[in-house]
């Protein structure tokens, strides 16, 4: 594996499987949708590609949804994710221990993630997660369509770093999105395997690097 740049200094972590395990309230909360739209779906493993990308997204690819359709059904789903899914949810083992000791390395650490920013930061501080990041983006629950690259802008921005190409910046994620997403701004990635990805989908889509475990990420960056 092919050393990082030795002045890498903003770290963007994706949320969903990089830093939680959130795949129990996402999944109960795509059945919810589902449900409420009269096509129930009983096996939530079938589900599990909605881990990650944006949800309107999902309902439109995953289950053919035109685009109205689609909406209510992101509608059903933060229903009644806003009130029970998003802590059906936890910490991998290693973050925080992780995090701190980034922190103490000098990295400066923001969060960029297709979640709503609002539950994002409601995770973030019912974990304990909020002290160690400088700039959190995601995405404007009023607003349909933001991309992954739409919130690792808006991080960059928050940052004070330009938002395409910026020096000593490395996006981490764990799905085809965080990898697609960081290259359209032009922003070296580090893939996790721990997370919801298929075998294969990280190298297949050119992340930088790859990580098996939340351990050997800390080994890589520190």
């Amino acid at each position: 594996m092919k050393a990082l740049p030795k002045d890498l200094r903003y770290l963007l972590f994706d949320l969903d499987g990089t830093l939680t395990d959130s795949a129990e309230g996402i999944l109960r909360c795509v059945q919810y949708a589902l449900e409420q739209c009269g096509t129930p779906e009983p096996d939530a493993e079938k589900l599990r590609p909605f881990i990650g990308p944006p949800l309107l997204d999902s309902f439109q690819e995953f289950c053919g949804m035109p685009p109205a359709r689609a909406a209510f059904a992101v509608e059903q789903y933060r229903k009644r994710f806003s009130t029970v899914g998003l802590l059906e949810n936890a910490v991998y083992d290693g973050i925080p221990e992780l995090l701190e000791k980034l922190r103490e390395h000098g990295y400066v650490l923001a969060v960029a993630t297709s979640k709503p920013e609002v539950y994002t930061l409601r995770i973030l501080e019912h974990f304990d997660l909020s002290r160690y990041f400088t700039a959190v983006a995601g995405c404007d629950i009023h607003r349909a369509g933001e991309t992954k690259a739409d919130m690792i802008r808006l991080a960059l921005r928050r940052l004070g770093l330009p938002e395409q190409e910026p020096p000593q910046t490395v996006m981490i994620g764990d799905r085809k999105h965080d990898v697609l997403g960081a290259r359209e701004c032009r922003v070296p990635c580090i893939g996790v395997r721990y997370g919801y990805a298929e075998a294969g989908e990280l190298e297949q889509y050119g992340a930088d690097w790859v990580t098996d475990s939340v351990e050997t990420l800390g080994e890589l960056l520190l």
